[in-house]
């Protein structure tokens, strides 16, 4: 249902795009975000009518008069009935305050135990007009040490135009990436161009280049036997959830989100 929701609205489209190398489970269907995996988020937010802050770093969360007390690294703290956490497990364990000690002996090795690969992106970008002469839209790699997907991202997601400029977004291994984490990002940049250049000789220059660090990628261990959430405190109600608890894809998401809203309902 909520991808039949999705695909309704025009925010998930079936993958038709040629996408080489890519393996095929059977049973399982595959689809692309027109206007980037973003609009799914936006798209869920508008309906729930919440006032959503962006940018805020959370620092602290501590016990104020039964209410939980965030704070925050720019701003005043703020006062919650109800807090909860989908930033990645390795996160929640980096919080300071009541937190620390409201996390027991047996939840903290629970999510201690949780693991994320780490890669980095490349984001190319071109002028209008510019064409990439490729046969597929998107490749899996198998033989090189840096380089494990390439996306010409418009295509990929079935939006070519002669007014938009396309767009190549490239993924680095996990070895890559674990090797790499803290590198210069300038210098990674050069490496991963390099390793370009050598699968695609026939890429055109880009107009401009982003290179993005992906420190938690992709969970390779979530944590164990766990419904898709965890509640650290009762009254008041303190949960944690994410694919950290499930799995990284859609489907475990959804699953994560759902065992969410069942927990919480009972507090609103």
């Amino acid at each position: 249902s909520f991808y039949e929701e999705l695909v309704s609205h025009g925010i998930l489209q079936p993958l038709t795009a040629p996408v080489e190398g890519m393996v095929l489970r059977e049973g399982s269907r595959n689809y692309v975000a027109p206007q980037g995996i973003s609009s799914v988020v936006k798209y869920y937010l508008e309906q729930s009518g919440a006032d959503v802050s962006y940018g805020q770093h959370i620092t602290h969360i501590s016990l104020r008069d039964g209410r939980w007390e965030v704070s925050r690294k720019a701003g005043p703290p703020e006062q919650f009935d109800v807090v909860i956490l989908t930033i990645p497990v390795p996160q929640i364990l980096q919080l300071r305050g009541d937190i620390v000690n409201i996390i027991n002996e047996s939840q903290k090795q629970q999510l201690e135990s949780v693991s994320y690969s780490s890669r980095y992106a490349l984001g190319l970008f071109y002028e209008a007009g510019t064409r990439i002469a490729v046969p597929w839209a998107a490749q899996y790699i198998t033989d090189n040490p840096c380089i494990r997907f390439i996306s010409i991202d418009n295509k990929k997601r079935n939006i070519e135009s002669p007014e938009i400029g396309p767009s190549v977004v490239v993924h680095t291994t996990v070895t890559f990436g674990s090797e790499h984490l803290d590198s210069d990002p300038a210098e990674v940049q050069q490496i991963i161009l390099s390793h370009l250049q050598r699968i695609v000789p026939s890429l055109p220059k880009p107009s401009s280049i982003k290179c993005q660090r992906w420190r938690y990628s992709q969970v390779t261990r979530a944590v164990p036997n766990c419904p898709g959430q965890m509640i650290l405190h009762t009254q008041p109600l303190l949960i944690c959830g994410g694919d950290g608890f499930t799995r990284s894809n859609f489907d475990g998401c959804i699953e994560s989100a759902m065992s969410l809203a069942e927990a919480v309902k009972p507090c609103l």
